[in-house]
């Protein structure tokens, strides 16, 4: 199997990439953190690489060249790459952070799967991964540009599958919830600055508006996209599926 996962430098995207290295697939990944690249390859060897901002046409190319040089198809695409996007009230949010969050949220979705799917339509068969979030289905004030790039990503996910369906392509989006990483973390820190509890009672809050009262580790996200991948989900596509514990609501 042949994979190609954006954004895979840390968080989300990184054990995403390790999962299907563990399961011995062969897997290639960008990031616009060199660094955070360099970390991955010290780990994982077997991983490539290509530092690449995923909102620029060049830097895809570029991508997808590194990517033929090792491999003549691809199975598997996973786009999940993303920003959080500005935080302000709609009226008072800035227009090119705005345009930056759809750019990487979104468009470099449209910019990988253009990319990808003349190959897979060349074979017959692909599977095609979006990472979207739980905020899409129960909106964010004072995040419309995310909520809005995510949302959007959905729509893109269960539009495409139609279009790609005939071909043997499938494609499904993800949508994680509250994720236990460092970036979780900060938001669950920044709701308790804002609200003046003590992280612990802050976190209690946070959790009271999804049913299972849980954060989600990285590897269940990178698990639930092995199996998206694999000859069980063969007749699954155009699903949004939510790893979350049911977010439902967000303050």
């Amino acid at each position: 199997m042949r994979v190609l996962v954006t954004g895979a430098g840390a968080g989300i995207g990184r054990a995403i990439a390790e999962a299907f290295n563990d399961a011995e697939a062969e897997v290639h990944v960008c990031d616009v953190d060199g660094d955070a690249l360099h970390d991955l390859t010290q780990s994982r060897p077997s991983i490539s690489t290509t530092v690449a901002n995923v909102s620029s046409s060049e830097d895809t190319d570029r991508v997808f060249e590194d990517f033929a040089s090792r491999s003549k198809r691809i199975d598997v695409l996973v786009n999940n790459a993303g920003i959080s996007g500005p935080r302000a009230p709609l009226e008072e949010t800035d227009e090119e952070e705005w345009r930056s969050c759809i750019d990487v949220n979104l468009t470099a979705s449209f910019l990988y799967m253009r990319r990808a799917i003349p190959w897979m339509k060349r074979q017959g068969a692909g599977a095609i991964i979006n990472i979207s979030t739980s905020s899409a289905k129960t909106g964010l004030p004072m995040r419309s540009a995310y909520v809005a790039s995510k949302a959007g990503l959905v729509a893109f996910t269960e539009n495409a599958a139609r279009e790609l369906g005939p071909f043997g392509i499938r494609c499904n989006a993800v949508l994680p919830g509250i994720i236990d990483n460092p970036r979780g973390r900060a938001l669950i820190q920044k709701y308790a600055a804002d609200r003046g509890l003590d992280q612990d009672a802050a976190e209690q809050e946070f959790l009271s508006f999804v049913s299972m009262r849980t954060m989600i580790k990285p590897p269940e996200v990178a698990e639930v996209c092995l199996f998206l991948a694999s000859e069980q989900a063969r007749h699954i596509t155009g699903q949004a599926i939510g790893v979350d514990g049911n977010m439902e609501w967000e303050a």
